[in-house]
C-alpha cells in the first residue's frame, strides 16, 4: 500500500470540500493585542489585528500575569521536572487549586494541561468507573467531552441541545439503581447559546443524576468574580462538577475541574489523563493564578468587554451583516459556504490586515459555515470602525445576503 498517497488523496479531498484547514502563523506582541505580526509561507512579516482569539479579556498580556511568570520562572525554572506524581507537584499548583476551588465554591480541585485533557480525562473517568453508569449527553457538546464519553464505554444517551423535557424523559428512561451523569456546557462556542442551567439542575436532581458543567468559555467572564454563568446565576453550589480553562478569559494554559474533595481525589487517583501527564509549567501555573486572583476583584475588564461586544452587534446590525443573536459574547458572521468563508477571510488580511478564522465542518455543520468574531476590551472603536466596514465591503462584493432589521 502506498501509505503517502492514501495520505494525500484524502487531504485533496478536503480541500476540494472547502474544509482544508490554514493556520495563521502570528507572532503575538506583549502589550499591543489585539495587534500582531503574521509570517507568511514566504518569509513576509505584516501587522495584523487579530478578531477570533480566545484570550477574551486580554489577560495573557496583563502586568499581574506576566510579572508572575517571570518572578516564577527565575525563582523554579522552566518546568515541572515531572508527573504530579513523581516530582511534578510544585507549590504553585497547590495554589492554583486553591485559587480555583476558592472561584467556584467548592471543596478541591484538580488542574490539567489542557480544557480538552479536563474534559476527557474526568468525565471518562466518572463514566467509565461509576456503577453501570448511564452518561446523558446534549447533543452539541464539545468533541473533548464527547471522546471522554466514548472511552468511557458506558451507555450514552443524547439529549437534544438544551432542551429539559427531552432530558427529563431520557432520565425517566434509566433504570432504577444506575449511575446518572449529565454533562453540558453553559456558553457554547459556535453559537454563543447559553444553557438553561436552573432548569437542567432541577431534572437531575428530581432524578438523582450527577451534573458536570463546562464553563471553559463562561469563566472570567461572567459572574461578579468571573465564576462563570453558574456564579452569576447563583447556582455553582448544585452543581456536582464544574470544568473550566486557563487558555481562554486567564490567558494563559491550561484545564480544571473544581468538586467535592472526594470526586477531585477519584479523578486524580484513577485518570489517566492526569496520571500520565507532565504537570504544568511551575510559571504557567502562577500566571494563571495571578490572573484569577486579579478577576476575582476587577469589574473593569468584563464592563468593557460587554461594552466592546455590544457596539460591535450594533454595528453589523447597522451594516445588514447577518450574525447569530445571542446572550453571550460569541458573534458567530453567519456565511453559510465553506469556500465563501475562506475567502472572506483571506480578503480581510490581505486587503484589511483583519484575521478572522473561517469556521467549517467538521466544527459547525455543513452549510453554517461562519466568522467568529470575539471582541475583546483591547479592541477600540477604530478597530470595530475597520472591521464593520471591511465586512461591508466584502458582503457587497460576493453580493451575500444582508439582514433586514424591523424597524
Amino acid at each position: 500500500m502506498n501509505y503517502d498517497a492514501v495520505f494525500a488523496e484524502q487531504l485533496d479531498d478536503l480541500r476540494e470540500a472547502g474544509n482544508y484547514r490554514v493556520f495563521a502563523e502570528l507572532e503575538r506582541q506583549a502589550g499591543q493585542f489585539p495587534r500582531a505580526k503574521r509570517w507568511t509561507e514566504d518569509g513576509q512579516v505584516a501587522d495584523v489585528t487579530v478578531w477570533c482569539s480566545n484570550d477574551y479579556l486580554g489577560m495573557g498580556q496583563h502586568p499581574k500575569v506576566l510579572d508572575a511568570m517571570h518572578e516564577t520562572l527565575d525563582r523554579c525554572g522552566a518546568g515541572a521536572g515531572g508527573t504530579r506524581n513523581i516530582s511534578g507537584t510544585n507549590h504553585q499548583h497547590v495554589l492554583l487549586e486553591a485559587e480555583l476551588a476558592d472561584l467556584h465554591g467548592k471543596e478541591a480541585a484538580l488542574i490539567f494541561t489542557s480544557g480538552y485533557v479536563s474534559n476527557w480525562a474526568a468525565l471518562s473517568t466518572l463514566a467509565s468507573r461509576l456503577p453501570d453508569c448511564v452518561v446523558l449527553s446534549d447533543a452539541l457538546n464539545h468533541a473533548s467531552m464527547i471522546e471522554g464519553i466514548r472511552h468511557s464505554r458506558a451507555t450514552c444517551r443524547q439529549w437534544k441541545h438544551n432542551d429539559v423535557a427531552d432530558l427529563d424523559r431520557l432520565l425517566s428512561e434509566v433504570e432504577p439503581g444506575r449511575a446518572k451523569l449529565v454533562a453540558f456546557e453553559s456558553v457554547y462556542s459556535m453559537d454563543g447559546d447559553i444553557a438553561p442551567i436552573a432548569e437542567i439542575l432541577d431534572v437531575c436532581e428530581r432524578h438523582g443524576a450527577l451534573t458536570y458543567i463546562d464553563e471553559v468559555h463562561a469563566v472570567g467572564l461572567y459572574g461578579p468574580r468571573g465564576g462563570g454563568v453558574a456564579e452569576r446565576e447563583g447556582l455553582m453550589h448544585r452543581i456536582d462538577v464544574i470544568e473550566g480553562t486557563l487558555g481562554k478569559a486567564f490567558g494563559v494554559m491550561g484545564g480544571y475541574i473544581t468538586a467535592s474533595k472526594n470526586l477531585c481525589d477519584f479523578v486524580r487517583s484513577f485518570a489517566s489523563g492526569f496520571i500520565f501527564s507532565t504537570a504544568l509549567p511551575p510559571a504557567v501555573a502562577a500566571g494563571a493564578a495571578a490572573s484569577i486572583r486579579h478577576l476575582k476583584e476587577s469589574q473593569i475588564e468584563r464592563v468593557r468587554h460587554q461594552n466592546r461586544v455590544k457596539i460591535v452587534r450594533d454595528r453589523l446590525d447597522a451594516m445588514g451583516i447577518p450574525h447569530l443573536d445571542n446572550p453571550s459574547h460569541i458573534i458567530p458572521v453567519m456565511v453559510g459556504d465553506p469556500h465563501h468563508a475562506k475567502m472572506i477571510s483571506d480578503w480581510l488580511m490581505a486587503n484589511h490586515g483583519i484575521y478572522v478564522q473561517p469556521i467549517n465542518y467538521p466544527t459547525v455543520p455543513k452549510g453554517t459555515e461562519r466568522l467568529r468574531i470575539t471582541p475583546s476590551p483591547v479592541h477600540t472603536d477604530d478597530d470595530i470602525d475597520r472591521l464593520v466596514e471591511a465586512l461591508s465591503e466584502i458582503w457587497s462584493q460576493c453580493a451575500l445576503a444582508r439582514r433586514q432589521m424591523a424597524a
